[in-house]
């Protein structure tokens, strides 16, 4: 008798703490269709994840019906100074830049600026002689684009340029040699020096993960006039009220942004060291590198947020296009950004497609994507519904957010 008082007292403490951090929010999850026992046992799984050391922090949140019915944090964002997680750490969500940015320069489509089959190289003349890398017996050839590579295919990766990573790679080891990839000088400059390197294969006939964003990233600059950085805050960041969000942290935030961590030889959490990618500077401390202004604005890599940040933009989405009174885009322009717009012909996964700078579920009819240092999320159309994790580990893990994600798709009640 006495255990069963103990577990009821215990669930009653739960549901009073939901109530407590939830005030614009509902009661208590099941208001909105959620198990609050589920999400109990998910919070003591990724606890099991901080204390095996697996991460060093996590923060969640889950957002049903537009209320926060989920929003708990993990672990240290310091080890070193056991500085906690909490909703304000900031983050590097590295390749979750790319939905923010196909949004961004949405509005551009919006305002008919373009449209989503023009050829890039209307925008970004030196694209236009961009040729593309073709196998032959004799070796490969230099070929013409025989379809012109358009926004659309940049938007969903099958405009032929890639990240440079494939080793034996011809057009990849083309990518190391010239830097491309390095965030050492400012986009444009970047972009058309990608211009004089072939593509990887003709345009529309195949998906590979690359530098796509970061060109419409510079598209944005082109067509508006503004720097890519002050286009992002006037027509998305500040309407959105994500006001943690950007391409650098400024110092008065720095003690806000999450050490980035890695795994030495012995197994252990360490502060990831080295900038592989970002800089000519080998040396130069990946840790340091989100706190100085950014001379590269990249579309496809370059933002920091946080989770309450991203859950805006996440229910921005959900409301199609609209956020408490701040309209960003039309709801027509948001079914196509999380509807599948892969050309003909051209696959992605087994049972997905990819919209614009995220990929689709068939199956459940939703939107993802994530980054690097192992930020995640998923928007759910149907059941209205969006899911964050956020870390910071490379090389990225998503085994804490597939767990939790897991967790909180099996615990939506079902209407009797």
């Amino acid at each position: 008798m006495k255990s069963l008082f103990t577990k009821l007292s215990l669930f009653a403490l739960l549901l009073f703490v939901y109530s407590c951090s939830q005030s614009d929010g509902p009661a208590v999850p099941e208001d909105v269709g959620i198990s609050s026992d589920s999400l109990a046992y998910a919070e003591s799984r990724m606890q099991e994840y901080i204390d095996e050391a697996k991460v060093a922090g996590i923060a969640l949140m889950t957002i049903k019906d537009d209320f926060v019915a989920h929003d708990r944090t993990f672990g240290y964002a310091d080890i070193e100074s056991e500085t906690p997680v909490d909703n304000n750490t900031i983050y590097r969500i590295f390749s979750m830049s790319k939905p923010v940015t196909a949004v961004a320069l949405m509005t551009l489509y919006e305002d008919d600026k373009f449209g989503l089959d023009d050829k890039v190289s209307d925008y970004i003349p030196e694209f236009a002689e961009t040729m593309v890398y073709t196998p032959s017996e004799e070796g490969f050839t230099l070929e013409p684009q025989e379809n012109p590579m358009t926004i659309r295919h940049l938007l969903t990766h099958t405009s032929g340029l890639t990240y440079g990573w494939q080793p034996g790679s011809y057009v990849d080891s083309l990518y190391r040699e010239e830097g491309v990839a390095n965030w050492d000088a400012s986009i444009g400059e970047k972009v058309k020096q990608l211009a004089g390197i072939p593509l990887k294969y003709q345009p529309g006939t195949r998906w590979e993960y690359g530098l796509s964003i970061d060109v419409a990233g510079y598209l944005i600059e082109v067509m508006s006039g503004m720097t890519f950085e002050e286009y992002l805050h006037a027509e998305v960041l500040e309407p959105l009220g994500m006001d943690d969000t950007g391409f650098y942290v400024p110092t008065e935030k720095h003690d806000r942004l999450s050490v980035l961590y890695t795994r030495n030889q012995e197994g252990e959490l360490i502060p990831l060291p080295g900038s592989v990618g970002l800089t000519d500077d080998s040396a130069a401390d990946f840790n340091e590198v989100f706190k100085q202004p950014a001379i590269c604005f990249s579309g496809g890599a370059g933002m920091v947020s946080t989770v309450e940040d991203y859950g805006r933009f996440c229910r921005m989405l959900l409301h199609g296009g609209e956020l408490e009174g701040s309209r960003i885009l039309e709801e027509s322009t948001v079914e196509l950004i999380m509807s599948d717009q892969l050309p003909g012909g051209v696959k992605y996964g087994e049972g997905q497609g990819y919209g614009l700078a995220g990929s689709v579920s068939f199956e459940n009819n939703s939107y993802r994507w994530s980054g690097a240092a192992s930020t995640h999320f998923v928007v759910y159309r149907d059941d209205n519904m969006a899911v964050m994790g956020f870390a910071q580990f490379m090389p990225s893990t998503d085994s804490f957010f597939r767990e939790y994600n897991g967790i909180v798709r099996n615990s939506l009640l079902t209407e009797d």
